[in-house]
């Protein structure tokens, strides 16, 4: 048997995320907005002095509300990306057939950009110029940016941002449901928002591999500021209307 290559047996080395990295936006934006969006709607309303019972309705509905649009935006924008990149894919096929030497040239240029040597660049065209699929592969890559274990699937980027969402909304929404006051079911809305939003920038940073502690100032900041906003956009609304 062979030696086992170097990076299975280095400590030091890092394996990629994987194949399922293009869904990490659907993740962190479903569970983060879920989050931000249901203790921002919570905060909004406990300051406009709804009861335990009607803020509990409005979360419910908020959060179903949110993970449906969520769900069918994503679904909608990803297909529409998708169905972009299918158009772009046929008019690259009418180009190799009808245009063959202009692609190869458009090759050639491609190549120069990434830094290939001129001594290489025309054997690359040349081996690409022999297979149809190939060369279209390789044009892909190189004039769109797209491989195909990149390109993502709308159903699975829609469950994923819906469900995220949904999940999202829990540690704002379940606390109405097991306490009499809205003020202490605001309160342990805050701490369950802070935990999970800590949560995400800890998952944010492990796949970034950036400073998990900016990461999590980063959400806590948005949340404190924006559920400060909306308790005092409640508490206005309350004194105008009721004028308490």
């Amino acid at each position: 048997m062979g030696a086992e290559p170097s990076y299975k047996t280095s400590p030091s080395y890092t394996q990629h995320l994987g194949r399922n990295r293009q869904y990490l936006r659907d993740i962190i934006l479903g569970v983060n907005d879920g989050l931000v969006s249901m203790f921002l709607l919570v905060a909004g309303v406990v300051g406009g002095g709804m009861v335990t019972r009607n803020v509990l309705l409005t979360g419910v509905a908020g959060a179903i509300a949110g993970a449906v649009s969520m769900a069918a935006g994503e679904y909608i924008a990803t297909k529409t990306q998708e169905e972009v990149f299918e158009g772009e894919l046929a008019l690259e096929r009418e180009h190799i057939r009808d245009f063959r030497q202009d692609e190869l040239h458009e090759l050639g240029d491609l190549l120069d950009n990434i830094g290939l040597a001129d001594s290489l660049r025309d054997e690359v065209v040349k081996h690409f110029g022999e297979d149809d699929e190939a060369l279209l592969k390789v044009m892909t890559a190189l004039e769109f940016g797209v491989v195909e274990t990149e390109r993502r699937s709308p159903v699975r980027a829609m469950f994923m941002s819906g469900g995220l969402f949904l999940l999202g909304s829990l540690p704002s929404v379940l606390p109405f449901a097991f306490v009499s006051s809205p003020q202490a079911g605001l309160l342990f809305a805050t701490i369950g928002a802070v935990l999970g939003l800590l949560l995400v920038g800890a998952v944010k940073t492990w796949a970034t591999r950036g400073d998990p502690l900016r990461a999590a100032l980063e959400n806590l900041l948005v949340a404190t500021g924006g559920g400060g906003l909306a308790y005092g956009v409640g508490l206005l609304f309350d004194r105008l209307v009721n004028g308490g």
